[in-house]
């Protein structure tokens, strides 16, 4: 749980950080990377949600 809570605040710092960069581009174009920036953070914590679901970093293939 610490760790997916770290891994936010790590994302929404790096995010934030480029916040002035983003702001001077078009409106369609800020949300455009925002909406991606908002969804990309999910891919790193798929292994470690499954992880904390089964033990093991990845599925077994039978």
């Amino acid at each position: 749980m610490l760790a997916i809570l770290l891994l936010i605040l790590v994302w929404v710092v790096l995010v934030a950080s480029f916040s002035a960069e983003i702001g001077s581009l078009p409106i369609l174009v800020q949300l455009v990377i925002y909406v991606v920036l908002g969804i990309v953070w999910i891919a790193p914590l798929k292994p470690l949600l499954l992880w904390m679901e089964t033990g093991r970093w990845r599925m077994r293939r039978d």
